[in-house]
């Protein structure tokens, strides 16, 4: 019985000290890297950004009725004057007609008064009829010519009207959105259309009050959009305005003409704005890209411990430049990280 104890712990301890030969021989195969530390570097800062219209127009109905042409639809190129929606004119077209129904009856009336006037006055020179028959004929025309005028202005307002029933685009420009359709009812002030001029794209970002002073009149700012080269953008404008509840600024980035042509308002982007110098003694710590493991939000790295065994660490990261990438915080000077963290993961 003792015999058998003796052999089974002898393998055991066998079995560990392979296992541990092992582990290791894992670890020491490891390919690693030291912790890049530059000192006295220049420090910049990267914005979130949005790519925006200069020129939008939201386009809303200034009568009610309902849809019955809707000719264009959501990416569509229009000229201006173009028609871009019908509404339902019937009942303001019976108005305009009634209207010049009612102007033709006074002008008649009108003509009519006028010959009355005339005869009147021929038969005042003859003195068959008295001066007031006279001035009753004269006010008869004043008032059917009155009522003509007045009818004139009712039947222009009614015409005008009735243009609000069809809507056109207001200058050359893309469809960006159409929430209506066919048959709906359209009321004063709802959307019906958004319009705006892709030749007027700028980039928007909010600038942290502190970065401010980086903003100077000559600088030159950085716009990176994926699937883009970075453009270089001289014109940009620094709002006024401070936001009171998070501190910042608007600045807006003129785009380029060339560029403008494959963006459309909404898409995300970044701004880099003019590098600084870094406060003395301030460091930055640069690891390569494929050191880097992410695992839903967060960023970690493979840090080699003193006894050369690879240890779990999160990390925030900063900008990324070809291969390499900034750590912001996590990371010490004089440290090394597991340039391969799946091999790192086998290492226990």
């Amino acid at each position: 019985m003792r015999h058998r104890l003796f052999v089974c712990a002898t393998l055991s301890l066998g079995l560990t000290t392979a296992t541990v030969a092992a582990e290791a021989t894992k670890a020491a195969t490891l390919r690693i890297a030291p912790v890049q530390v530059i000192a006295g570097v220049t420090q910049s800062a990267s914005l979130d950004a949005v790519v925006e219209a200069g020129r939008q127009t939201v386009i809303a109905a200034q009568v009610p009725g309902a849809i019955v042409a809707l000719p264009v639809k959501a990416g569509d190129r229009v000229k201006a004057g173009q028609i871009l929606m019908r509404l339902d004119a019937r009942a303001s077209q019976s108005g305009v007609e009634a209207s010049h129904a009612q102007l033709e009856s006074v002008r008649a009336q009108a003509s009519l008064a006028e010959k009355e006037l005339k005869r009147q006055q021929a038969l005042f020179e003859k003195q068959y009829i008295s001066q007031a028959a006279v001035e009753r004929s004269r006010v008869a025309l004043e008032t059917a010519q009155a009522q003509a005028r007045a009818l004139v202005a009712q039947v222009g307002a009614a015409t005008t009207q009735t243009a609000y029933y069809t809507l056109t685009a207001p200058y050359a420009g893309v469809v960006s959105e159409v929430p209506v359709s066919l048959g709906d009812m359209a009321q004063p002030g709802k959307p019906l259309l958004t319009v705006f001029d892709p030749s007027s794209l700028r980039v928007s970002a909010s600038v942290p009050e502190s970065l401010v002073s980086v903003l100077k009149a000559d600088a030159a700012l950085t716009v990176a959009m994926d699937g883009i080269p970075d453009i270089q953008v001289r014109q940009w404008q620094l709002l006024p305005a401070l936001d009171a509840a998070s501190h910042t600024r608007t600045v807006r980035l003129t785009l380029p003409a060339e560029v403008v042509a494959s963006l459309a308002p909404g898409r995300f982007a970044r701004v880099q704005l003019p590098g600084q110098a870094s406060k003395e003694g301030s460091s930055k710590f640069i690891v390569p890209s494929s050191a880097v493991l992410r695992r839903a939000e967060m960023q970690l790295v493979y840090v080699m411990t003193p006894d050369g065994r690879p240890h779990l660490r999160q990390v925030r990261l900063g900008e990324a430049r070809g291969d390499q990438v900034e750590v912001l915080s996590g990371l010490r000077e004089g440290e090394s990280v597991a340039l391969d963290p799946q091999a790192a993961a086998q290492v226990r």
